[in-house]
């Protein structure tokens, strides 16, 4: 089965693509990891990825098609995967339907985690960091035992740029403009399901599993 997930950033999507991608026996596959294991690899299309990013540029949809098909055609992916980050754009996704064409195969079901903006800037401004061994933490979800101290070494945590309300603010802007339009997209292309996403983790994992029932 070949899943794309979606969601605005935050809203836990990753996290539900490994326990799909666990539960189904498939890899999960995210663009990060695509151009971290191609550009750190040294591939032909890593090269080719790290020019535009050494220049600062977008590197094109096709390239990261090529590398998503690369990575596809591995011996794990024969019974599916679950893509995270890609597609994030209405082009993207035209590639990537006319690749699959081209194979005679197609999206079997895109996922769409639903968490309202307030809720993801809440849960985001929450999370806090360590600097020094890089351990994770939610002042609400998983707090350490003492606050503001990491349980591991002790070093002080810190609120990731990243996480910070001004940036989860422009971070959900873009995804309003560029990856929202999915949603419309798939739903045409009958294969959309939505769930809760400000439900329990396990509940929203619960109700993911529904659906291939």
């Amino acid at each position: 089965m070949k899943i794309i997930m979606l969601g605005a950033p935050g809203a836990g999507k990753g996290t539900q693509a490994d326990r799909i991608a666990q539960e189904q026996n498939i890899p999960h596959i995210s663009t990060g990891d695509l151009f971290r294991a191609n550009v750190g690899g040294g591939t032909e299309l890593g090269m080719r990825a790290k020019e535009y990013m050494d220049r600062g540029a977008l590197v094109p949809d096709e390239l990261t098609v090529e590398m998503l098909f690369d990575r596809v055609a591995a011996e794990d992916c024969r019974d599916g995967y679950v893509l995270d980050g890609f597609p994030r754009t209405i082009p993207q996704a035209e590639v990537l339907k006319k690749e699959l064409e081209k194979r005679g195969d197609r999206v079997d079901l895109a996922i769409n985690v639903d968490v309202p903006d307030e809720n993801i800037v809440r849960r985001m401004g929450g999370r806090r960091a360590c600097p020094k061994c890089g351990a994770t933490y939610h002042i609400e979800h998983i707090p350490p035992k003492q606050e503001g101290i990491c349980d591991k070494c002790g070093a002080e945590l810190i609120i990731r740029d990243d996480d910070k309300p001004e940036t989860v603010q422009k971070r959900l802007s873009v995804y309003h403009e560029q990856t929202q339009p999915l949603i419309e997209f798939y739903e045409k292309e009958g294969i959309l399901r939505t769930v809760d996403g400000t439900k329990d983790m396990e509940q929203v994992f619960s109700d993911i599993k529904a659906l291939f029932a």
